[in-house]
């Protein structure tokens, strides 16, 4: 049960017996329930009301109870507003729950563990994790790097990354879209990454940049799965002109 406690001179009416208008300074708040609801008068004035709201609220929380739960302890207002959903009805459910603001238009419940690349994403859509990042994600790293890294597109603002510790790349556009892929996150949450083929193809680009242990430990990972493309990573090789030292390093390790 949704309970609201207004205290404010009455400026409205009130029209129907599920229609609920009231203006009070600045702010107007606007909903329907199917639901009664009852107040007090007195000499001409609301000085208190509390509406009990069942019905349809209720089940719009269960709604946005099942959206935090698929969205793994995330809920974007963008989302809910897909489903029907009002803003206010919203700002109602975050306040009723163990919830908090960590982004524009983000939630995230105090009951589930912060995916911290999730979140990265969320905020900055335009980012395509790689490098390092990119080897974490698909398995070909051991460890989870002490650095996050993404590429974006030339002329992209990313100072406010950078000044987050970010290592960022950026590349002319159509460099930025080869072998963009989708894939999960340790918490089960989808990011956009570069593809095994383009992450490699960016490692030995990057070599003299690189940790030996991380470079050699990669290359032997990849080299030895049964679903790596030898021809895509040779065709990103020759878009990104690294097709001799891309070749070099597979023909040594086949």
């Amino acid at each position: 049960m949704c309970q609201i406690v207004l205290e404010r001179r009455w400026m409205g009416k009130c029209q129907g017996s599920n229609r609920l208008l009231w203006r009070f300074g600045v702010i107007r708040v606007l909903e329907t329930w199917k639901s009664n609801f009852t107040f007090t008068l007195s000499y001409g004035k609301i000085k208190s009301v509390k509406v009990n709201v069942m019905g349809e609220c209720m089940e719009k929380f269960e709604i946005l109870d099942a959206m935090v739960e698929r969205g793994n302890g995330y809920l974007l207002t963008s989302d809910v507003v897909k489903e029907g959903i009002s803003k206010p009805t919203l700002a109602s459910y975050v306040r009723s729950k163990p919830m908090e603001r960590v982004g524009r238009g983000i939630y995230f419940s105090d009951d589930e563990w912060p995916d911290e690349l999730y979140l990265l994403y969320l905020q900055n859509c335009r980012v395509c994790f790689s490098h390092e990042t990119a080897l974490y994600l698909h398995g070909l790293m051991e460890r989870e790097p002490s650095r996050i890294t993404v590429t974006v597109k030339a002329g992209y603002n990313a100072s406010h990354l950078r000044k987050r510790k970010i290592h960022v790349y950026q590349v002319k556009e159509e460099i930025y879209n080869l072998g963009v892929s989708d894939t999960q996150t340790t918490y089960g949450n989808h990011v956009a990454v570069y593809d095994r083929e383009r992450t490699i193809c960016d490692l030995i680009k990057n070599k003299e940049n690189t940790d030996i242990q991380v470079f050699r430990n990669a290359m032997k990972e990849y080299m030895s799965s049964g679903g790596k493309n030898l021809l895509n990573l040779m065709n990103y090789a020759s878009k990104l002109h690294a097709e001799d030292e891309v070749r070099k390093y597979t023909e040594v390790m086949l």
